[in-house]
């Protein structure tokens, strides 16, 4: 797969930075019921792309980072995913 600069890749994600070979970004939500819903409706998602994030979860809030570690870097998958986690999140 081909390789992105993160930081390019960003500028058509609302809310989302770019790091040396990831993107990032904080998703927050009203309460932990909210945030473990994005979770699992994201992780049905990730299965099915086969391209699973890495977050961590403490209450309302779940940290994401994204990157294809197959191809050493952010890949289309990456977007791909990040979009569909905004939309999720409304």
């Amino acid at each position: 797969m081909h390789i992105l600069d993160p930081k390019q890749a960003v500028s058509e994600l609302d809310g989302w930075t770019g790091g040396d070979d990831f993107i990032t970004k904080i998703f927050k939500f009203e309460d932990f019921a909210q945030a473990f819903g994005f979770m699992s409706q994201i992780a049905i998602y990730a299965q099915a792309m086969n391209h699973h994030p890495e977050w961590f979860n403490i209450y309302n809030r779940v940290d994401v980072t994204l990157t294809t570690h197959d191809s050493g870097g952010v890949t289309e998958k990456d977007i791909t995913l990040a979009k569909q986690m905004n939309k999720a999140a409304g």
